[in-house]
């Protein structure tokens, strides 16, 4: 079985190479970056494996992925990300994004593979109620370019049902460490700057918010089950750990800080959301994941306490 990955060095990426060796049924493994907002130093620690091949390219090329011939799965993580500094970047992540995405579809047509793609929870936005994947679409609030990028990318999937086997995970915000792991995300920027001792900034309107968050361990068991499965019902599943609140994420990196500075902002932003997102349609096809957000920060703060 020949694996391509998109987006290898990436935060969850670099996870999952280290993690290949887990996964059965592997035999080729081709993982691809383009070093945009990550370095290859994110692979040095990775287990080796038999016939993994890595390449620089960039996937918004459309004849970037020309050089490969059978690959029978591929998980697509290459992507701008940072919801919130989407908004000073928006032309050139819908293009990249977009055009990535196109890539890979018709790749993925052409050599008849299959499509893990990753898009978000946070394409559901504000929401009062706790939420699923049976939300139409007119009540989905994405409150970022990246977000409605993503929600863009899952409706081009679904136009191409006809000719692809393909599987959505929304998944949840990623905590955890990884060689390539980045700090732009709640927990593990929360988590810095405690470690730093330097002010948490929360917004005040968002303390009691929830969000949902994912596990990097969790996030690799969705791969691994996946494929091993080999779980490709053209449809759309959420993956997340738990989902907590901003209060609840501060009061767990206490559990490894007793003092910690939290700096209260008042103005408006653009994540005034809640949203409480459910995980049941995936437990109902065999996949828990249980990792507790609290051994991540644990791991991420035993990782800042020498610095």
């Amino acid at each position: 079985m020949n694996l391509l990955i998109t987006g290898c060095c990436g935060h969850i990426g670099s996870y999952l190479v280290s993690n290949l060796y887990k996964i059965k049924k592997i035999k080729k493994v081709f993982i691809i970056d383009n070093f945009k907002s990550a370095q290859i130093n994110s692979l040095f620690n990775s287990k080796k494996i038999n016939n993994l091949k890595f390449y620089k390219l960039d996937l918004s090329d459309k004849n970037s992925l020309n050089k490969f011939g059978k690959i029978d799965y591929i998980i697509h993580l290459a992507s701008m990300t940072n919801a919130a500094g989407s908004f000073n970047k928006k032309n050139e992540m819908y293009k990249n994004n977009i055009d990535c995405m196109k890539n890979i579809i018709e790749f993925s047509k052409k050599k008849k593979s299959k499509l893990i793609h990753i898009s978000s929870t946070s394409v559901y936005g504000k929401q009062t109620l706790l939420v699923d994947e049976t939300c139409e679409n007119k009540f989905l609030k994405p409150q970022s370019p990246y977000a409605d990028i993503k929600l863009m990318e899952e409706k081009m999937l679904q136009k191409v049902s006809k000719n692809i086997k393909y599987i959505t995970y929304r998944f949840g915000t990623i905590s955890g460490i990884s060689s390539g792991m980045r700090f732009h995300t709640a927990v593990n920027k929360f988590c810095l700057n405690a470690s730093l001792n330097d002010d948490i900034t929360v917004y005040k309107t968002a303390l009691n918010q929830y969000r949902p968050y994912l596990s990097l361990k969790d996030a690799f068991k969705v791969f691994k089950f996946t494929i091993e499965n080999d779980f490709f019902k053209n449809d759309i599943y959420n993956a997340l750990s738990e989902n907590c609140t901003v209060n609840q994420i501060l009061h767990k990196i206490k559990k490894f800080k007793k003092k910690i500075k939290v700096k209260f902002v008042y103005s408006k932003i653009m994540n005034q959301l809640s949203y409480h997102v459910d995980k049941s349609k995936l437990n109902k096809e065999g996949l828990y994941l249980k990792n507790k957000i609290i051994s991540d920060i644990e791991d991420t703060m035993k990782l800042l306490k020498n610095i």
